[in-house]
Parts: C-alpha cells; sequence; structure tokens
C-alpha cells in the first residue's frame, strides 16, 4: 500500500504496512530488524513516532558501527515541548557487565534530561523499568533476576529527584498470569503501552511527537 504522505510515487513504496486497529503507518527504512531506527506516523493525528537502539554494550550478533547512538546524545537532539513525548528502556543488555558501567551510563542520561527539562520543561520523559524474565538452570547462576532488579533498583534511584515517569514493567509483569519473558509476551506490552497512552494522546486538533529510545 502507499502512504497517503508519499509525495511522488517511488519505486519502492515507502510506508509497507498499516496498523488495521490505530491507523498508524509504518515506513519502511530497511533498517536491521533489532536495532532500527523505526519511524511511524499517523497522519490524520499529527503523530509521529520515532526509534532508535541504545549504543553498546548490546547482546545482537551483528550491528552497524553508523546506527551506534547513546542516548545522552540523541537527548541533546531533541527540541522538545509540549507536544513531545520520549520514551527510555535501558537495562537489560547492561545485566552482565558491572553495575559500575550501567551506573555511569545512568548518570550520563540523567544529565541529558535534564538537559532537556531545562531547556524544554513540557517535554515528557518516561522510562521503563526493568523485569523479570524466564530463566533457564544457566541463566539462573550466571544472569538471575537478582541482576536485573539491582539494575531496577539502581534506575529507579539515580532519577528519583528528576521530573520522569516510570513505566513500573516488573509489578506489571509480576502481577499478569503469563509467565515471565524478558521480552514480556503481547497482553502485558499492551498494557504498559495503554498506561503510557492514557498520559500522552494530545487532544483533538493538537500534535504529539514520541521519541523513544530502546
Amino acid at each position: 500500500m502507499t502512504c497517503n504522505v508519499c509525495l511522488k510515487a517511488p519505486k519502492e513504496k515507502l510506508c509497507n504496512y498499516t496498523d488495521p486497529y490505530t491507523g498508524i503507518k509504518k515506513f519502511d527504512l530497511k533498517s536491521p530488524k533489532q536495532i532500527g531506527p523505526f519511524l511511524a506516523l499517523d497522519y490524520a493525528n499529527n503523530i509521529l513516532v520515532t526509534f532508535r537502539c541504545h549504543a553498546s554494550p548490546i547482546r545482537f550478533s551483528t550491528t552497524p558501527a553508523s546506527q551506534m547512538r547513546y542516548i545522552a546524545n540523541e537527548l541533546d537532539t531533541v527540541v522538545g515541548g509540549t507536544n513531545t513525548v520520549v520514551v527510555i528502556g535501558v537495562w537489560s543488555h547492561f545485566s552482565t557487565f558491572p553495575v559500575e558501567v550501567y551506573i555511569r551510563r545512568l548518570l550520563n542520561i540523567r544529565r541529558a534530561v535534564v538537559r532537556l527539562l531545562t531547556r524544554a520543561p513540557g517535554t515528557l520523559v518516561i522510562i521503563r523499568t526493568a523485569n523479570p524474565k524466564a530463566l533457564t538452570l544457566y541463566e539462573t547462576l550466571v544472569n538471575s533476576d537478582w541482576y536485573s532488579l539491582v539494575r531496577d533498583n539502581v534506575l529507579r534511584a539515580i532519577f528519583k529527584e528528576v521530573n520522569v515517569k516510570l513505566v513500573d514493567a516488573w509489578e506489571m509483569t509480576v502481577a499478569h498470569h503469563l509467565p515471565h519473558n524478558l521480552h514480556p509476551q503481547p497482553p502485558i506490552i499492551k498494557n504498559m503501552i495503554n498506561v503510557i497512552l492514557s498520559y500522552t494522546c494530545p487532544t483533538a486538533g493538537s500534535s504529539k511527537q514520541a521519541t523513544v529510545g530502546h
């Protein structure tokens, strides 16, 4: 299908999927599946959503160096404002590294968030917490939920005095009847998204730009 915002008919369709429930159009940027960047647009409601993976450490098999972007650097490029929502999720790939590595990264992100909120106080910044996962015997021995819980507590402590909102993925996963998984199953993800949208959906006639960093 051809997106109605395409100015000219390209040789390849730029917009290769429209969500049947939301009507949001996802653009095919030929990006790696796990890394991005990704782009989606709700033209009718003037909502733009972008996604980019955080920089190392990451545990993907292949990652182009050109797509390695640090969250703090990306935040410094965000103009911000009352129509901008930034969602950050960063914890799992740090669980096999010393916690000091995670602390340093979060402190850099915290400083960037403070800079963003200083120049654009109306910006809404949301941080997704860690969540428990399914554990094999190997993971129980070398990368159990204890490491995830430590990083979850670190994240909450570092951002405690900053004007950000938390999506408590840990509690939402524990409270659900579905089994734990590093990547929570769709009903749990849907609950998280519903919580976010409950506080970010714009009123009719206004616009909203969402930047998602993972």
